[in-house]
């Protein structure tokens, strides 16, 4: 069943992480924990459907707080799908986009683009370097051969000071359907959660070596979790825009 072989790949993708992208999630996590152990925050980055990515670590249920989502609504899919493919395309707009949110030097943006040849990560990535942020790309490897379309010449892996490779086929789909040969179920979304999580946990676990305890969002649906992560609402609201 094709089911079943999507299950069966998305584990074999799993394992792969696990075995070849410890070290990269391993060093991620240290350079976040500095920062966090610091004050600083975590900003996330992701065009189209990448920035579903950014939504799921944002103010969730058993997610870490000091992290600032960049949001912006002209590259999600809600204002219009084919326009949030072509502005993912245009130069000179991702400085505007981090200038509308607070970051510091020594702090780390993770830039999330499947493909990272689009302009705009390249760009976002440009930016954060710019002021002093520790770039981190969650991309695949499989489309490092192709040609970029930012005018430097560059891709996202190329500016990122880490790379965390998620492994995904080029065109990410995982399924080819036996009637046409068409390949169905992209992975990249799926994949990118379980790294972000891996990456979060071992964050969690240097801090915690540290002697500081993780700030961690509980679910506002018990008892006590509303009380629990408003008084770290109250402690980031100034500085993380979306809350």
């Amino acid at each position: 069943m094709l089911a079943y072989k999507f299950v069966s790949t998305m584990m074999d993708h799993i394992e792969l992480i696990t075995r070849e992208e410890s070290e990269s999630i391993n060093k991620a996590a240290e350079w976040i924990a500095d920062s966090i152990a610091k004050d600083g925050l975590l900003h996330l980055f992701g065009c189209g459907h990448s920035h579903l990515l950014v939504e799921d670590f944002f103010y969730r249920a058993g997610g870490m707080v000091p992290v600032n989502a960049i949001l912006e609504t002209s590259i999600m899919l809600h204002e219009g799908a084919v326009k949030s493919s072509k502005v993912e395309r245009m130069s000179g707009y991702a400085e505007h986009i981090l200038d509308n949110y607070i970051v510091h030097p020594g702090e780390v943006i993770i830039v999330i683009s499947n493909s990272g040849i689009n302009s705009l990560p390249v760009e976002m990535a440009m930016a954060a370097k710019a002021k002093g942020l520790k770039v981190v790309a969650l991309c695949s490897s499989a489309y490092s051969g192709d040609e970029t379309r930012h005018h430097s010449g560059h891709r996202l892996r190329d500016i990122a000071d880490l790379v965390i490779d998620n492994h995904m086929p080029h065109g990410d789909a995982l399924v080819e359907l036996p009637s046409s040969g068409v390949k169905m179920a992209s992975g990249s979304t799926a994949i990118g959660s379980i790294i972000l999580n891996m990456v979060m946990t071992s964050v969690a676990e240097k801090l915690i070596d540290r002697g500081i305890e993780p700030p961690i969002y509980v679910s506002g649906n018990i008892s006590g979790g509303f009380e629990h992560n408003q008084a770290y609402i109250d402690r980031y609201r100034s500085r993380i825009k979306h809350l």
